[in-house]
């Protein structure tokens, strides 16, 4: 699999300026996300993604449910507590990761799909960057293709989305997961996360992918210091490109551990809901957390202020 990640993408260049204002304002309609020929609005209710890792070394949670049985019970746990969607990943990308095989990782979540199609209307997707893991996802009943890549770890990633129509999260990184946090750098991260997702977008275009069918993550703590994360944070309806829905993974990372000084997970549960309460009001409607029940309280508060007819 080649993690080179087409690093013209992902170099500095200095003629990036940041972009115009959007003129985003939280309660207004963004395009819909198209899923197998669905159109499924974000607002102005937002959207809660459940992390499930069916890994042992996940940064947060890893080896907690890592077999199947544990898996589907945690995962149907949070689909009660309000998750729109449930993200089932076999491969940890915490910084230094080690990879897995194809078929270890398939071994880890096609069966955890399998089980939950039958239990569960939550919309199901796949966190891979490996195109055979997505295509045996997607046979096994997922919707929606995660990949931090962008897109573009495996060559036959784009292949597939554009054989399939699911739909697709697409995730800026700088580097690959085991040295994505080796001395990170940007001109101006937020131009140059903005310029990647346009040059995605219209890749997709020319391979036959409806861009309708993509979200876009800036991939916070994905090849970025404490200051770009923060940056991303200050400057994010800049990063609304084709008017596509934003998603934003933040759930108990390290930036947060950093900022409040928090020695345990526990103690990043509440920094999270209150930066998930911000973010929402800054225009993100697809939260991608491990702690469903609090984030679906904490976008409920704030839309019923943001939007109040």
């Amino acid at each position: 699999m080649n993690l080179n990640l087409q690093q013209d993408e992902f170099a500095t260049s200095s003629h990036l300026a940041p972009a115009p204002s959007s003129g985003f304002t939280p309660s207004m309609n963004l395009a819909p996300w198209r899923i197998h020929g669905i159109d499924h609005s974000t607002t102005p209710r937002a959207w809660v993604m459940a992390i499930v890792n069916v890994t042992p070394d996940s940064f947060s949670d890893g080896g907690r449910f890592h077999d199947t049985g544990r898996a589907v019970e945690h995962s149907l746990r949070l689909a009660a507590e309000g998750a729109d969607i449930l993200d089932i990943g076999g491969e940890s990308t915490r910084p230094g990761a080690a990879p897995v095989s194809t078929e270890e990782e398939i071994r880890r979540v096609i069966p955890v799909i399998h089980a939950l199609r039958s239990q569960t209307p939550a919309l199901l997707s796949v966190d891979t960057m490996k195109a055979a893991v997505a295509r045996a996802a997607l046979d096994a009943g997922a919707d929606i293709i995660n990949d931090v890549t962008g897109l573009s770890a495996d060559p036959g990633m784009i292949p597939l989305a554009a054989e399939r129509d699911c739909g697709l999260v697409v995730m800026h990184m700088q580097g690959e997961p085991r040295t994505m946090q080796h001395a990170p750098h940007y001109q101006d991260v937020t131009a140059e996360v903005r310029r990647y997702f346009e040059r995605r977008l219209q890749l997709f275009a020319d391979a036959g992918i409806d861009p309708s069918r993509v979200v876009l993550d800036p991939g916070f703590g994905f090849g970025k210091t404490l200051e770009h994360n923060l940056t991303l944070l200050r400057r994010l309806p800049e990063l609304r490109v084709q008017n596509r829905p934003l998603l934003v993974g933040i759930s108990r990372k390290s930036m947060i551990a950093t900022i409040t000084d928090a020695s345990t997970m526990e103690e990043r549960f509440w920094p999270t809901v209150a930066l998930t309460a911000w973010l929402r009001e800054q225009g993100a409607t697809i939260h991608r957390v491990h702690d469903a029940a609090a984030t679906r309280q904490a976008l409920r508060m704030i839309e019923a202020i943001l939007d109040p007819a």
